[in-house]
Parts: C-alpha cells; structure tokens; sequence
C-alpha cells in the first residue's frame, strides 16, 4: 500500500491513473473518465463541479452546501491522505483519497474510492465521537399546505445527508429505480419512477439517474444498501429531490449507533457519470458494479445443482443419495454440487425430519459436524468422489442469530475448518436477519474473517428469499445471489417470469451476480391444468436457456429426471465454454418484456464491435422479428451461431438497433456471437 497526505499542497497525487490532490482551496479527484471539484471546506466539502471526460460534458453546481450533512457544527482539522490498495483477488486496485475532519463532537473520515477507467466515485463515510439532532421523518407532500408566498416554497433542509449535487437549470429529468428482494412474497422485484424535478420530493431506491434536459449529459447516484424496505434507521425515502437540488439520504445508523470508542460505517454512495443516451448510462453504472466483485472464471462461475427444488428437504440427503446425485449431476454438466439444509448434525426449523431452531446452535457443540447417521464417513466420499467427476461440492449454512450474530467469530472458524479440511469454496448463506447496525458490522466481520482466513478462496451465495437481507446492491464483494424459491409441487414455477426476473434486473444489477433457476420440467404436471405456460410445454434445454445470462442453478434431484433430459449435456458444455466471456460483458435486456408470447432476451456488450445477442422466442407465432438492442441504426455486423436455433447471417441494423431474428419453433433459443463488420 503506498500512502501519501497533504494538508494544503498543491503537489498532484496519483495512484495508477486516479489523482486527487488540493489546489489552493480546492479539492480534485478524478482518473481518466470523470473529476469531481469541490470547494475544501476543511475537508467537508462542498461541489463545485463534476465532468464527464469522455464526453467532455461538466455539470456545474451552485456550491452552497456540503455534500455531506449530519449536524450544523463547523467543520475543523481537515486532512486530506490518499493511498493506493493493490488488488486482492477480491477487489481490484484502486486508489482511496480520505478526508479527516470534525464537526463539533464527531469526528468524521470519507473515503473517495476510485478505480481506472471507471467514470464513478464511490464515497464511503465513518463517524465517531457524538451524532447529535438527527431529523425525524420527512414531511410527507400531501400534508404541505398551498403555496401563496415565496417563503412557502421554502422546505427545511434534510439533516442526514450522504451525498449532495446543487446544480443549475431546471430542466433535469430523473428515474428513482427500487428494487424488491424478499421474493418467496415478491415476484415484482423492480419499479421505476420517472419525474421532472420540481418542489422537493422523496424518492425511494438504490439507484437515481437525472439526465439534463437540456444538453442530455447527466448523473447517477447508487446507494449501496439493502433494499429500501429493509434499510436500517429508514425514514422513508433514498433521494430527495428539489429543482437543481438532488440528495442521498438515508445513512443506515442513528444517534445510538455512533460513540466515541469505535469507527461506524454508514451506507456507501456512488456518483457516476455518463454522456448522451441511456446505454451511455448504463454502461457507466456498470463499469463500476464489475469493480466490486472480481469476476473469477475458476471462483465465480459455475452451473450449479441444489437438490433442494424438488422438496425432499433434508429427508434424502445421504452419502448414499449424495454419490448417486453426483453421478448424474455429471451427466447434466453440472460444475458445483450444492448440499443444502440438513448434512449438518443440528436440525434448522426447515427440517422435515425433526424440530430445530436456528437459536443457539453452539449450545450443540457438534451442530456443524456431518450427520453421523447419514455421512458415516464424513463428507469425504462425497468431496473425492466430486473431484473425479470434476464437480466442486458447496454446502448450506445458517449463521447463529442471536443477539446480533454475536458468535461470528465461531461461525467464521466454522466456516474455515470446513474449507481446510474438505476444500469446500461455496457456502450458501441462509437464514439471515439483519436488524440492527451491530448486527450488520457482525455479519461484515463473518465475512471478512474468512476471506481473510482463506486466502479470498471461499464465496458466499447470499440468499435473498426472505427477511431483512443484504438485497442486489450491498455485500457484492462477498459474492452472488441466491435469487429466488419456485417449486412446481405449488405450482408457482414460470420458466417466463423467472426470466422476467432476470431481464428486469439486468438492466441495473450485473446479471452475472445472479443465481437463477432452473426446474425438472416433468414434475407435477397435474398442478399446471390447461396452462399455457405450464414448465412441461418447454424443452428442457429452454428452461436451462432461460438462466443462462445469470449463474444457472439445477434446483432439482438429477435422480428424478427422466433420461431424456440428459440429452442436455452437449448445450450445458457449449455454454460453460463460453460462459466467462459472455459475463465479462455488460449484460443488458433487449426486445420486449418476457410475458410468455415475447421475443426478447439480453446482450452482452464486450467491446464496442463484439459481443453476444442471446435471443428468445416465446410462444408466438412470428418465426421472424425484430428484436430491438443496443447496438448504433446502419451498423452491419455478422452473427455467428453458439448455442441453440441459430444460423451464420450478416444485417444491417435498423432503428432502434433492430435485427431480424429467425427461429424456427416457439420457445426456442438462439445464441450469437456478433462482430462489426
């Protein structure tokens, strides 16, 4: 780690291709792709104006207020230290320019992080010391009074305020985007609203894009947090706007959290920028989402079996079962083997065979171990007989709850016993409830610790099903998410609206970060009565399609399938082969909104003349259309078959992007690699 620190210089500090460095009473931080200047202030500071380097568009800012807003205190001591991290395996390089300041009683550190190439800062704050006067919840619109004199417009002003743009003109168009976890009881997981800024007004979501109006350049705010439902200390609202004025608030901590004798982190914010046009947004928001996970070809990618989906429980799982199950997960092409709820000797509350609790597990010293009944042998069998098959096996695990997960540290050892003596990389973490900051710090420390114990090896799949939980924008680093439940014995299983799920969130969440399912199509036909879009009116190697821009997962028994739907193997190999480099691309939706009678499906951008269209026809009855993308109107490219009804073509781009896609059958699949020619 190399560290620099000024106080007032005006030398330029650089780390790689980000600077950040104070000219007279100015700060400057930036790299190749965006700068932000700001008003010193003592080190709170206050924006003057952020560019947009590749555009070569500034935003100006009016400059009156710090960015960041806890109390009204003056701020003094300010000190501005810039270091350089190296990467870890983990996170990629990056430079950090910390500002230390105090504002009365509280003492305050921000971390500006910046990445090569990234036009974004993420700014990362902590506080020790005394938070005093924290607001109470905003004022609702509705319960303002008419405005007839210009003192009416006046609203007091937000005291917790993470991040601050005041800029100039009133033409600013803004989209709020929320996101749903939760989803064993949510199936619509995104909304966006759009608005013109007016009088202020709260908005509620992880991510707030404002497009000038006027000259179409523009910025985003992303809030790393749970999802707005879920946050800690919420109080409504993520972003606030105001004419010119946009905010992020909402800082996950309250007065009760801050003391004198320890750092508390409160949520991150992110401000990126962006040129003309919604792609150039988009592909912003994710040069910065790549950075905070490194996508590991060897770690991070898999197709994933879980025997889970078919309902047994814990009733089957065995050593017995387990060797069978492998067997067959090999035929599939299956590259991890997940044992859920029940290897363990403790019994959780899912249990089919016994009551358990997830309440004072270490209370039974040998709640971890291997059943002794079901894996005599330990997990040893299971783990050889894996490698000879080349799958690597991953296991369930539910931290300890109670009393804000304080026994982390015996579920950190846990956890890293379990990877020394068995090399197990995958844990899926289940059962979490977060509902408090100590709580939240705990679960970080879990994670940290065994990371750290394991050389970053180890990788969580993070379940986002219920409870209060981390959602799509908080714990990326730690690794992907266990996206949702759907059992065809209740009949809730869509192979369309679990893709829908997946095409919604593509938009705005790496859909590389996304465990997505796939069921045995042939069960439970009897709870499908004349549906037209019943699991068993699809080929299998479509409903394997269907999660194939996400991390596929098999959330079935391989022994309950019948063999024909072996025949998949040649399309899961074709697309392990391809799989890394399809998400090292930006991953997007195109056409239209999987409804089941759609043509629709996602690209993935690599470089501005290449890539992948990976394309579906639903049940509908054109065998050709127009599928709208990303790519520039007139642009001749050449598409090359990879997997599923494709055939080698050239076209010309149309408005919009369009390309006329043929497939010959409904609920097909076809998968390109594009060029520019």
């Amino acid at each position: 780690m190399m560290l620099f620190s000024c106080l007032s210089a005006s030398a330029i500090v650089r780390a790689g291709e980000c600077y950040a460095f104070l000219e007279g009473d100015t700060l400057r931080i930036g790299n190749s792709r965006i700068e932000r200047k700001a008003l010193w202030n003592n080190g709170h500071i206050i924006t003057l104006s952020v560019t947009d380097k590749s555009s070569g568009k500034t935003i100006v800012s009016a400059g009156k207020n710090p960015d960041f807003n806890v109390n009204r205190e003056k701020p003094s001591g300010g000190k501005l230290t810039v270091r350089q991290l190296p990467g870890d395996g983990i996170r990629p390089s990056r430079m950090v320019a910390t500002a230390s300041y105090r504002l009365g009683n509280l003492e305050v550190e921000r971390d500006y992080r910046l990445y090569d190439r990234v036009p974004a800062i993420a700014t990362d704050t902590r506080m020790r010391g005394t938070l005093d006067g924290v607001s109470e919840k905003e004022t609702d619109a509705a319960d303002r009074k008419n405005i007839e004199h210009a003192a009416d417009m006046k609203v007091k002003p937000v005291t917790l305020l993470l991040d601050r743009l005041d800029l100039r003109g009133n033409h600013w168009h803004g989209h709020a985007v929320e996101f749903r976890d939760i989803t064993d009881w949510n199936n619509n997981l995104v909304d966006r609203r759009d608005f013109i800024s007016y009088r202020k007004t709260n908005h509620r979501g992880n991510i707030l894009i404002v497009t000038d109006g006027a000259d179409k350049g523009g910025f985003i705010f992303l809030k790393e947090a749970p999802c707005s439902g879920v946050q800690l200390a919420y109080k409504g609202a993520d972003f606030i706007s105001d004419f010119g004025s946009f905010m992020v608030t909402g800082l996950g901590i309250d007065s009760r959290d801050i003391s004198a004798d320890k750092w508390t982190s409160a949520y991150s914010s992110v401000l990126c920028t962006f040129g003309d046009g919604e792609l150039s947004a988009l592909k912003a928001l994710r040069d910065y989402q790549k950075q905070c996970r490194i996508l590991d070809a060897n770690r991070d990618e898999m197709v994933m079996m879980n025997t889970w989906g078919d309902r047994s429980q814990d009733a089957k799982v065995n050593e017995a079962f387990c060797l069978a199950e492998l067997d067959k997960a090999a035929r599939l092409g299956i590259s991890l083997f997940q044992i859920d709820d029940g290897w363990q000797s403790g019994k959780s509350p899912n249990s089919a065979v016994a009551s358990g609790s997830f309440k004072d597990i270490y209370a039974n010293a040998a709640y971890w171990s291997p059943d002794p009944q079901k894996y005599p042998r330990g997990l040893k069998p299971i783990v050889d007989r894996g490698r000879e098959l080349g799958i690597e096996i991953g296991l369930w695990f539910n931290p300890s709850v109670q009393n804000d997960f304080a026994d982390w540290e015996k579920d950190a050892a846990t956890i890293t016993g379990l990877w020394k003596e068995y090399g197990i990389r995958m844990f899926k973490i289940d059962g979490l409830t977060v509902t408090s900051k100590r709580g939240e710090e705990n679960l970080r420390k879990l994670f940290d610790k065994v990371l750290e114990e394991t050389g970053n090896e180890v990788m969580f799949n993070l379940d986002a099903t219920a409870s209060r939980r981390g959602g799509y924008h908080f714990f990326n680093e730690y690794g992907n998410v266990f996206l949702e439940n759907r059992y065809t014995d209740w009949g809730n299983y869509y192979p369309y609206q679990t893709l829908r799920n997946l095409w919604q969130l593509s938009r705005y969440v790496p859909a590389e970060r996304l465990q997505i399912e796939f069921l045995n199509k042939w069960r439970n036909s009897d709870k499908y009565p004349d549906d037209r879009f019943a699991p068993g009116n699809y080929s299998f190697e479509y409903v394997f399609a269907t999660s194939m821009a996400g991390q596929p997962l098999a959330w079935m028994e391989a022994g309950n399938l019948p063999e024909e739907a072996f025949d998949i193997f040649p399309t899961v190999e074709g697309y392990r082969k391809i799989q890394h480099d399809f998400h090292k691309g930006t991953i997007l939706p195109i056409g239209e909104e999987p409804s089941g009678s759609s043509w629709t499906g996602f690209q993935s951008i690599i470089s501005p003349s290449e890539g992948y269209l990976l394309v579906y026809r639903e049940d509908n009855p054109e065998e050709t259309h127009h599928v709208s993308t990303w790519l520039e109107n007139g642009v001749r490219i050449e598409l090359t078959p990879v997997l599923g009804n494709a055939k080698k073509f050239k076209v010309t781009t149309g408005p919009g992007g369009t390309i006329p896609v043929t497939i010959g059958k409904r609920n097909d699949f076809a998968l390109y690699r594009y060029r520019l020619k």
